[in-house]
């Protein structure tokens, strides 16, 4: 256990955003679909072409979870599977204009969900609160 008082409040700080500011709370706050709206969020950040196992790894499930999600988010419209050209027995997953317009509202939801939680904070809080919070996440294990 550690005697900083500043890492005991950053954990205090961190469990309550985890319990209030959930993806899945926020997505609903804006009218997203449920969990599968995580597979929308693995796929634009993914490096390279997405599949089930991409989203297995980014999201820390099972390979079933993370078919049962990407079915679901096929079967609301938001993704599709496409063949893989380079290897026939893979499926990639690409967003749909759908998929794409949940994302955007998602991202208006979150930044103003944010903003909200922000006001009255200078212009000059928010860019060094931004800076470090980054740093932070940088920093944090796998």
């Amino acid at each position: 256990m550690y005697s900083d008082n500043e890492i005991a409040a950053i954990e205090r700080a961190m469990v309550a955003i985890r319990r209030r500011q959930s993806r899945r709370a926020l997505a609903r706050l804006q009218g997203a679909p449920g969990p599968e709206f995580e597979v929308l969020d693995v796929i634009e950040s993914a490096s390279a072409p997405a599949t089930v196992s991409t989203v297995a790894e980014a999201l820390s499930v099972d390979q079933p979870r993370a078919s049962r999600l990407v079915a679901a988010a096929v079967a609301a419209g938001l993704v599709e599977r496409r063949a893989d050209q380079a290897d026939g027995r893979r499926a990639l997953l690409v967003l749909t204009g759908a998929g794409r317009t949940a994302l955007e509202q998602a991202h208006r939801g979150r930044q103003a969900a944010f903003a909200e939680a922000m006001t009255g904070w200078s212009d000059a809080e928010r860019a060094e609160f931004a800076r470090l919070l980054t740093r932070f996440v940088e920093g944090l294990p796998g």
